[in-house]
């Protein structure tokens, strides 16, 4: 989106093309555009923006759509996939309306392509922290309430359905100000349309007040489903490693809770939710500085806008960069790293008979069993005498001796 233009009155009032019609000033407007130049250098932007999240997120819905078939079916990947769906179309909808404003600076000046303007930022705004809090409680579902979880029998078919309660209930909120509840309006930048913000009829200002605190509603409970999901899992992993002997079930959930497939989603739920909400909360801030303050910092509302079209731009390169294969090889390389910084640190073994070195560990009891069961066996075996004849038949003659001397 383009910066918005800036007028040298004195310059306008002492130019020849300024012309007085109706008590009005018509200005010709070709002074106040940029440079040919400088125009290819501000669609260059929206151009690539627009390439970059089309193609990030077609990529990312065929990573996902070739994934293995457990993965597919799982709740989970549905909505990740069902927000790439929903990236994909903000994409190609919204970035279409930007370009084409550079190109005719007049086009949003028509109050049909202004309204739809303004739902697309409405509606994908709050669909995509929609859809975010939707994953984040399905994890919290499955880790904190497992019972609840299979017996609601969530899956696949479960997520779509929700995902098309969220698509529904999102157009029919967003379609509020077509029906009258509220405005729309070319803003200050004269580059992008939003709601009315800074009016203070009744009407206006309750939907943008429930618009915002819908948006913070979602962030807040994406938030506490995360917080609770990671302290979940650091609990039950600091109860294995304190009573690992007597808690063997918490340490087989814990097992396979840990597993790489588990792992992998909390990594891609927690990447996708900072990105989402550090997109959508300047926007949502703005939201309701306008309607409190009703002043115009339209610098401050551009900068809002801008970053939270980043977000279909971010969101799909962390499902290709965390895909399974990957995130595989990632867990490997730290292991190594691990293992070999473990070995440097350690001093080298010089263990004899009378040093054997630390005693064995709880973490190493593989090797302490390994130790006793080698100790079993040697005791076990019979002991070793050398062969002498002399002793041997000296020890015969005491014994018949002695058996002489018991019969008389």
């Amino acid at each position: 989106m383009r910066e918005p233009r800036s007028v040298d009155v004195m310059g306008v009032f002492l130019s020849e093309n300024t012309n007085f019609t109706d008590g009005f000033i018509q200005v010709n407007r070709t002074q106040l555009l940029p440079s040919q130049e400088d125009e290819r250098k501000a669609i260059a932007l929206p151009v690539l923006m627009f390439a970059g999240g089309a193609l990030g997120n077609i990529i990312a819905i065929v990573v996902l759509s070739i994934s293995r078939q457990d993965r597919k079916s799982s709740a989970f990947y549905t909505l990740v996939c069902g927000l790439a769906v929903t990236d994909l179309l903000g994409t190609c909808l919204a970035s279409p309306l930007t370009i084409a404003n550079y190109l005719d600076e007049h086009i949003l000046e028509n109050g049909h392509l202004c309204a739809f303007q303004s739902f697309l930022l409405l509606f994908f705004g709050v669909a995509g922290l929609s859809i975010i809090c939707a994953m984040s409680a399905e994890r919290y579902m499955a880790i904190c309430c497992p019972y609840t979880y299979r017996r609601w029998r969530v899956g696949r078919r479960f997520a779509q359905k929700f995902l098309f309660s969220i698509y529904v209930s999102n157009v029919l909120f967003c379609c509020l100000p077509m029906m009258g509840m509220a405005r729309s309006e070319l803003q200050t930048s004269l580059t992008w349309c939003f709601i009315e913000w800074r009016k203070q009829d009744p009407l206006p200002a309750a939907y943008t007040f429930l618009y915002g605190t819908a948006s913070l509603s979602l962030i807040l409970a994406t938030v506490v489903f995360n917080v609770a999901v990671c302290g979940t899992l650091l609990l039950m992993r600091k109860k294995t490693v304190q009573r690992p002997s007597t808690r063997a079930s918490v340490r087989e959930r814990w097992v396979a809770l840990s597993s790489a497939a588990e792992t992998q989603m909390i990594v891609v739920l927690v990447l996708t939710s900072v990105v989402v909400l550090a997109c959508s909360a300047p926007l949502v801030a703005r939201v309701f500085a306008n309607q409190i303050i009703h002043q115009d910092y339209h610098q401050a509302d551009l900068t809002a806008i801008r970053i939270a079209s980043v977000n279909p731009i971010l969101d799909p390169w962390i499902y290709i960069l965390l895909r399974r294969s990957l995130f595989k090889r990632i867990l490997r390389s730290s292991r190594r790293v691990r293992i070999s910084q473990n070995k440097r640190s350690s001093p080298p073994s010089s263990q004899t008979l009378f040093n054997p070195g630390p005693e064995p560990t709880i973490g190493s009891s593989h090797v302490l069993t390994q130790l006793l069961s080698n100790s079993n066996v040697i005791t076990q075996l019979p002991a070793y005498i050398p062969y002498d004849p002399e002793a041997q038949q000296q020890a015969r003659g005491d014994t018949l001796e002695n058996v002489k001397t018991l019969k008389g």
